[in-house]
């Protein structure tokens, strides 16, 4: 929902349109068809792969206890604004997990890698001989080496990710605290998406707000382009979600949530929007294809004997174990993969430059998050630009995953916490989600015109 009002304020919306219901319907999804700009793909291989191959194992998987119990801190202070107010609508309100309620699996800091290191005792042995030397160094040296360790570990991230030591960082359920329409607009939502865009994105002087990444005469390089389609793709994603999970009706009995097809057509519709609603659905696409070719490449990873969704139940992590792999090769096996390597090509030094101010880039969006003042829509907001963020790092790490064969467990070339595993495919499970949805909305728009 974070991105929701924050981009397209639905009260600017609602002073200029009535009920589109009571309007000429529009063909809002018909312009969305056809090859995809930068892709040698189309939308509709894309809706059919995912829709009967990817969706229902996705959420499957997504459904058990390692990925749906997701570490955050939602008490970050804003890195860029002091203003603390806080969103007061029920509809924000995130509930966190009782200790009792978390697997003891990942309760322990043995989760982080796999359920074999937590037991090897060779493992034990290294540790003790680190203690032994660390013990002979200075507070200053061990604290150097400590900020050593956390620079090696960022360096490749495309997105800050929450201390999970910390005793401010939480488990929440994601099952029971869904993405949804909260009510969260305004001027406290829409100075989030300004800063996202405004201060923060390689921005064309011809975009209009509420502001379209992109035409392919922008005059915009294609990693440019590539970071406002993704953008763009998210924030589409989201306001999807938030018109299929509506609430449409309360009372002392029981709230009603469902498709909202006016607010679907408000944010989306062709005329309603000026043209640029197609163009935001188009971008959904490109997204869809940059975190499917990151699972596709991240195979390998967990593919590894070492590597298990270690919550401390056997039986079943080994059977989610073989359902994450069997999601993989699906994923894998995808005819139209988007190439990546197309990205950061030229000239070496220029696009060592282009690449580290994308990387800085869209590190400065992820901690935008904590400004959010909705805790539902901040939780997601987090998840889903560090799920972004964990398939970027996957992208552009090829020679660090290909050399995996080639290291031990114990000092991998290539290095994902449950953090990052955790918010890379919840994130791909929502971008599924909405061109799962994008179905329904044809199916209620094309009922209603009849």
């Amino acid at each position: 929902k974070l991105l929701l009002d924050c981009l397209y304020c639905k009260s600017a919306f609602s002073l200029n349109f009535h009920n589109p219901l009571h309007m000429k319907q529009f063909p809002t999804l018909k312009s969305v068809t056809g090859t995809l700009d930068d892709c040698a793909c189309d939308v509709e291989t894309i809706d059919r792969f995912n829709n009967k191959e990817i969706f229902p194992k996705l959420q499957k998987l997504l459904s058990s206890d390692y990925f749906r119990f997701y570490k955050v801190n939602l008490n970050n202070p804003c890195p860029f604004w002091t203003d603390h107010s806080q969103c007061g609508l029920k509809y924000c309100a995130v509930k966190p997990c009782t200790l009792g309620e978390v697997p003891e699996g990942l309760k322990s800091s043995s989760y982080k890698y796999s359920e074999a290191a937590s037991q090897d005792i060779e493992e034990c042995e290294k540790a003790e001989k680190l203690g032994a030397v660390n013990g002979s160094l200075s507070d200053e040296t061990r604290q150097a080496l400590q900020e050593w360790k956390k620079h090696d570990d960022e360096s490749d991230r495309f997105c800050m990710l929450d201390d999970e030591d910390s005793p401010k960082s939480q488990y929440v359920d994601l099952l029971l605290n869904p993405e949804r329409f909260t009510g969260y607009k305004g001027p406290e939502a829409w100075r989030i998406w300004n800063s996202i865009y405004e201060e923060n994105c390689f921005k064309p002087y011809s975009v209009k707000r509420p502001l379209n990444p992109l035409a392919s005469n922008s005059g915009l390089c294609v990693e440019k382009r590539a970071f406002f389609r993704l953008i763009s793709g998210l924030h589409a994603s989201i306001n999807i979600h938030l018109s299929a999970r509506y609430l449409l009706d309360e009372n002392w009995f029981e709230m009603k949530w469902g498709h909202n097809v006016s607010e679907f057509q408000l944010r989306f519709d062709k005329e309603l929007t000026e043209g640029e609603g197609p163009k935001r659905l188009r971008n959904l696409y490109f997204l869809y294809l940059i975190e499917l070719r990151a699972l596709a490449k991240i195979l390998p990873y967990f593919e590894r004997p070492a590597f298990h969704l270690y919550t401390g139940q056997h039986t079943q992590d080994n059977e989610n174990k073989k359902l994450l792999l069997e999601l993989l090769h699906v994923a894998k096996s995808f005819p139209l993969h988007f190439d990546e390597t197309a990205l950061f090509a030229g000239n070496n030094k220029e696009a060592m430059k282009l690449k580290e101010d994308f990387k800085l880039t869209f590190k400065n969006i992820s901690r935008i998050m904590d400004c959010v003042e909705c805790f539902k829509c901040r939780l997601w907001g987090k998840l889903q630009t560090q799920g972004l963020g964990s398939a970027l790092k996957i992208l552009f790490s090829e020679r660090q995953i290909d050399a995996m064969p080639n290291t031990s467990n114990t000092n991998p070339s290539f290095q994902l916490s449950r953090q990052e595993i955790v918010s890379l495919f919840n994130a791909f499970g929502r971008i599924s989600t909405s061109v799962r949805e994008l179905e329904n909305f044809r199916s209620l728009l094309s009922n209603l015109k009849q």
